[in-house]
């Protein structure tokens, strides 16, 4: 399953990048996205998993940069 997801206050390119490495490491991720530019995440991850994953790559987000936030519906 592919989703995006619009950031919040993601201040720094290199954060995005950091982000963007880790979430990829996660088990079940196929690929990710962190674009600073656009400021926003593109997931694609196992679909029987993806809502514990979303959850893991929020925590991961906060860890590299507290005052990012991922605005998930």
């Amino acid at each position: 399953m592919k989703k995006h997801f619009k950031l919040q206050d993601l201040d720094c390119a290199n954060c995005a990048a950091k982000m963007e490495d880790a979430i990829r490491k996660l088990p079940g991720v196929n690929s990710a996205t962190v674009s600073f530019m656009t400021q926003k995440l593109t997931l694609d991850a196992d679909d029987a998993r993806f809502d514990e994953i979303l959850q893991e790559a929020v925590k991961i987000c906060k860890k590299v940069e507290p005052d990012c936030t991922i605005l998930v519906k």
